[in-house]
């Protein structure tokens, strides 16, 4: 007999086990399956089992065992270790691209997470996050490396794991639309140095919002961070 979920778009499926994952629906740590992803997002066995293998690859998921599955899980060294290649990958990617960005796609996607605020619930909190993925990305899609923007997307996609942390603690986000909109200006005049130092700023500001706001006790390097 046909699964009646055999012809469910792969790529829906994904962005729907991420959501789940980014907000902790399925939480750091916690054991999954093909069952578990069966029952939980209504999907095959067979679309579960491909999601598995791509979630692992892109560690998202951490294989213990042949029979044991669980979420990659989120303490603050493999927060402090996302940010640190963040400050070493995407400055760079971002000054490569230059005065290339689609400014008024970058304008837009500003203008969105700013009409999101303040966070009213968890769908406009994960609205926020997407928004700013999407917006991170189109810095970095211009720079004609497409290595460079497949690493940026890698980290982009766990950073917002990190930022569904403070945005459910703080209902705010830990940038503001002024600091974005030096970053555009500095992308116009096209000049590396300058935009890479900008962007660099951007991050290590983010970062200690991050870390002063949400982190203040040494369990979080070993112990998983949920809301």
């Amino acid at each position: 007999m046909t699964e009646p979920t055999q012809n469910i778009d792969l790529e829906a499926a994904y962005e729907t086990v991420m959501d789940a994952i980014v907000t902790q629906k399925l939480p750091p740590s916690q054991k999954v399956s093909e069952n578990i992803f069966s029952d939980m997002f209504g999907i095959s066995r067979t679309v579960a089992r491909t999601l598995i293998e791509r979630l692992i690859t892109k560690h998202f998921l951490v294989s213990l065992s042949p029979r044991v599955t669980q979420v990659a899980p989120l303490t603050l060294l493999e927060i402090k270790q996302n940010f640190t290649l963040r400050k070493i990958f995407i400055p760079e990617i971002v000054s490569l691209a230059g005065a290339n960005a689609d400014f008024q796609k970058l304008g837009r996607l500003n203008k969105k997470i700013q009409k999101l605020l303040p966070i009213k619930d968890d769908q406009s909190a994960l609205e926020i996050l997407k928004a700013n993925r999407e917006l991170n990305l189109a810095f970095c899609y211009p720079s004609g490396y497409p290595l460079l923007y497949d690493w940026a997307r890698q980290l982009e996609d766990t950073a917002m794991r990190i930022y569904w942390l403070y945005v459910k603690t703080n209902k705010s986000f830990p940038y503001s639309s002024e600091q974005q909109n030096i970053l555009f200006d500095v992308m116009k005049m096209d000049d590396p140095k300058k935009i890479h130092k900008t962007c660099l700023d951007v991050i290590l500001q983010s970062e200690e919002r991050i870390l002063n706001a949400v982190f203040s006790h040494e369990q979080f390097y070993t112990q998983d961070l949920l809301i």
